[in-house]
C-alpha cells in the first residue's frame, strides 16, 4: 500500500481522542496502583495473619495471572454478579490494580530499606505508630521508590493497548477502528508508534533526572 499523507489529516481528529482516552487510563491508572500498592504493602507487614495472609495469597494471584485476562475477568464475567462498569472504568480499575501489586512490592523495598536506626530512634522519642510510618519511616521510604514507581507508570503505557481488547477507543484503538472503515492501516498504526515515543522518552528521561537528583 502507497502511504497518503491525506489518510493522517483525516485521522488526527480520532487520533486526538485516542490519546485522551489513553492519558485518562494512564493517569488514573496510576493514582490507583500507588495508593492501593502502599495499603497492599502496609497491610503485608502486618502482625495479624488474618489481614497479612489473605492480602499476601491476593496479590500474588493478580500478580502472576495476566492483565487481559483480569480485564475480561471484570468486564465480562463480574456483571454476571450483577458488577457492571463502563468499558473505560474497566480498564482503569484493572490496570490500577493489576499494577498495585507491583508498587506494593515496591513500597515493601523502599520500606525495609530504612536503617534499622530510625526504628529505633522513633522508639527511644516514643513516638505513636502512626507518627512513626507518617514522620519517619514513609518520606524516607517514598524519595528512594519515586524512580521505580515512575518505571511502572511508563509500563502501564505500554500496556494501554489492551484496553481495545473490551472497547475501549484509546489511541491504538481508534487506529485500527479507522483502518478497517478506510483500508488504511499503514498511518494510523505508524501515528500511533510515534505517539507512545513522543509520550514515553520524555517521561523516561524525566525520571532519570529525577532519580539523580534524588540520589544527591
Amino acid at each position: 500500500m502507497n502511504w497518503d499523507w491525506s489518510t493522517l489529516g483525516d485521522f488526527m481528529p480520532v487520533f486526538w481522542d485516542g490519546v485522551l482516552v489513553t492519558l485518562q487510563a494512564l493517569v488514573l491508572g496510576s493514582l490507583i496502583a500507588f495508593a492501593l500498592g502502599l495499603v497492599w504493602a502496609l497491610a503485608q507487614r502486618s502482625k495479624l495473619k488474618v489481614v497479612c495472609w489473605p492480602v499476601t495469597a491476593v496479590t500474588e494471584f493478580i500478580r502472576n495471572t495476566p492483565l487481559l485476562v483480569q480485564l475480561f475477568f471484570i468486564f465480562y464475567v463480574m456483571p454476571e454478579w450483577g458488577i457492571t462498569m463502563s468499558a473505560l472504568t474497566t480498564g482503569v480499575i484493572g490496570l490500577g490494580l493489576h499494577y498495585s501489586t507491583y508498587t506494593a512490592e515496591v513500597y515493601r523495598a523502599g520500606i525495609e530499606g530504612v536503617p534499622t536506626g530510625q526504628w529505633e530512634a522513633a522508639t527511644a522519642l516514643s513516638l505513636p505508630r502512626s507518627r512513626t510510618w507518617t514522620a519517619v519511616i514513609l518520606p524516607q521510604a517514598l524519595r528512594r521508590v519515586v524512580p521505580a514507581l515512575g518505571n511502572y507508570v511508563i509500563a502501564m503505557l505500554k500496556d494501554s493497548p489492551m484496553l481495545m481488547t473490551i472497547g475501549v477507543l484509546e489511541m491504538l484503538g481508534q487506529a485500527r477502528q479507522y483502518g478497517s472503515q478506510t483500508f488504511h492501516m499503514n498511518e494510523p498504526i505508524v501515528a500511533v508508534g510515534i505517539a507512545f515515543i513522543l509520550i514515553a522518552y520524555p517521561a523516561s528521561l524525566l525520571l532519570r533526572s529525577l532519580e539523580r537528583r534524588l540520589a544527591r
